[in-house]
C-alpha cells in the first residue's frame, strides 16, 4: 500500500492506495481513520484501484478550523477523486462515511458509478429529534490518572466482538488523535438533512449492514425506498464493526455489486 497527501479546499488529507483497474474510494466512519479499512484495501485491490482517505480532522489528516459537516466532508471527498484524476469512481462508505458518500453522490452524481453505503442511518426530522436527547457517544473528560482512556475503551466495548480486542484497540487509537472534537463527526451526521438529498442520488447503490447492527438495520428498507434500484444486503454474524471484523466477507459483498451493477 502506498501513503501520500492531496490538496484539498479544506487542507491536506492522507491517504492510502493500493491496485489498478476502476477507482474505488473508500470513507471511515467517526471517529476512525483509513486503518478500518486496513484489510479490505489489499483485498479489494486485486480487482480494482483502491483508495482509503483519511476524512479532514481523522488519521493523519490535519483538522479544518471551520465547523465540520458532511457538505464539508464529501466536499474534500471530490477534491481528493479530483487531485487523483478520478473522473468516475466507486464510493464506499461506512456509518458516517456513508452519509459523506451519499452527500457525494448527491452534489456530483455524473462522478459516482457506483454507491455502496454501508451501516448508514437514516437520517431525518425523527431522527434528529430522538437524538437530540441522547447522550454523547464517545466524549469523556480527560482526568490526570488517565482513568479516561477506560471509559472510552468502556463506552465502545458492547459494539465489538469479546474475542477482538485487538478491534478496539484500532478505535482507540484513533479516536484519541481526536479526542477534544471526537463528538463533532457524530453531530455532522445528525445535523445532516439527508431526506432533502437522498433523492438526488442515480448511482446503482447497494445499502449493506451487519445483521447485528441495531442501530442501522432497521434503516434499510428506507434508503432502499429512497434510491431508485437500490437493493440492500445483510452480513451474517457482525453487527457496526463490519468493516474491520469480517474485512473478506465485506469485500467479497463490495466487489460483487460493483461487478453485478456493471461499475466496475
Amino acid at each position: 500500500m502506498r501513503h501520500g497527501f492531496v490538496d484539498t479546499r479544506h487542507g491536506q488529507v492522507h491517504y492510502v492506495e493500493h491496485g489498478t483497474g476502476h477507482p474505488v474510494l473508500l470513507l471511515h466512519q467517526t471517529p476512525r481513520s483509513w486503518d478500518e479499512f486496513r484489510d479490505v484495501v489489499p483485498d479489494l485491490g486485486r480487482d480494482f484501484r483502491v483508495i482509503a482517505m483519511d476524512t479532514p480532522g481523522y488519521g493523519a489528516s490535519p483538522a479544518p478550523a471551520e465547523p465540520w459537516t458532511i457538505q464539508l466532508f464529501a466536499s474534500a471527498a471530490l477534491d481528493v477523486c479530483s487531485e487523483l484524476g478520478l473522473n468516475r469512481v466507486a464510493l464506499v462508505g461506512h456509518h458516517t462515511g456513508a452519509v459523506v458518500a451519499l452527500e457525494a453522490a448527491a452534489t456530483e452524481p455524473d462522478r459516482v458509478g457506483a454507491l455502496v453505503l454501508s451501516a448508514m442511518p437514516y437520517v431525518d426530522a425523527e431522527r434528529r429529534r430522538a437524538v437530540a436527547s441522547r447522550p454523547p457517544i464517545d466524549h469523556v473528560e480527560p482526568a490526570d490518572d488517565g482513568s479516561h482512556l477506560v471509559q472510552l475503551w468502556r463506552n465502545r466495548a458492547g459494539f465489538y466482538p469479546k474475542d477482538r480486542p485487538d478491534l478496539l484497540e484500532r478505535f482507540v487509537r484513533d479516536a484519541l488523535g481526536v479526542l477534544d472534537r471526537v463528538e463533532e463527526g457524530h453531530r455532522a451526521v445528525n445535523d445532516y438533512r439527508m431526506e432533502d438529498r437522498i433523492g438526488l442520488v442515480t448511482a446503482p447503490t447497494l445499502a449493506l449492514c451487519g445483521e447485528l447492527d441495531e442501530f442501522s438495520l432497521p434503516s434499510l428498507p428506507t434508503i432502499v425506498a429512497a434510491i431508485p434500484g437500490a437493493r440492500s444486503e445483510v452480513l451474517p454474524g457482525t453487527g457496526v464493526p463490519a468493516v474491520d471484523h469480517v474485512p473478506a466477507q465485506f469485500a467479497q459483498a463490495v466487489r460483487a455489486f460493483l461487478r453485478e451493477s456493471g461499475a466496475a
